[in-house]
């Protein structure tokens, strides 16, 4: 069924307190999330794992390629009449300096059990603290924006448009050498539903929607 929730961005004046939190907390989730799946040692999750093909074709670093990508993603807002906000800018800045962070305190897992542990927790939060974010309605990330810009324009399911998206980039990084393992397949099949299923209790709405 598909995704009845109003995720278009609202600006910063409504409910500024509330939702800045819910926006930084957001992606600070989300980044703590990532930074769990690089140190499972079970696989990127999609979009890295494209990341990681187009660093090893152009020689560029895998911060460089990110930033490319998310240019690149960000044009493909145009035909869809997205529009970027404070949260797009914030999903940058405040992802890349929350991974490093946990990155410093969370060594990388070689025992099974705790790398079973840090995959599913980080795929599972990963799904919460996208469906955090983007219910803040601030403005969603380039990655995010494609989803819900994809979601709106077709009417499919924010979960079928999601699984799509991260099924392709999957295949095009693969194409290109990135790193695939269990845990890469784990997020390309689960971060769609999970973030469905967490939109509707975390998503901002104006009083008029209640």
């Amino acid at each position: 069924m598909a995704l009845t929730l109003d995720l278009r961005p609202v600006g910063i004046s409504h409910d500024t307190t509330r939702r800045s939190i819910q926006l930084v907390g957001g992606l600070a989730l989300y980044g703590g999330s990532m930074a769990m799946l690089t140190r499972s040692g079970l696989g990127l999750d999609p979009w890295d794992v494209l990341h990681e093909g187009l660093m090893k074709i152009t020689g560029l670093s895998f911060g460089t390629v990110t930033a490319f990508a998310s240019v690149a993603v960000l044009l493909l807002w145009i035909p869809l009449r997205q529009r970027p906000g404070i949260g797009t800018v914030a999903n940058i800045v405040v992802i890349s300096l929350t991974v490093d962070l946990v990155r410093i305190f969370l060594p990388d897992q070689h025992v099974l059990g705790w790398q079973i542990l840090n995959l599913v927790a980080g795929v599972v939060l990963n799904g919460l603290a996208a469906a955090i974010y983007v219910g803040a309605r601030l403005g969603p990330g380039p990655r995010d924006g494609l989803m819900t810009g994809f979601a709106a324009r077709t009417g499919k399911s924010i979960r079928l448009v999601r699984t799509l998206i991260e099924i392709t980039v999957l295949a095009a990084g693969w194409l290109l050498g990135g790193t695939v393992g269990v845990g890469t397949i784990l997020y390309a099949l689960a971060i769609g539903p999970l973030t469905q299923a967490f939109l509707p209790l975390v998503a901002w709405r104006e009083r008029a929607e209640s």
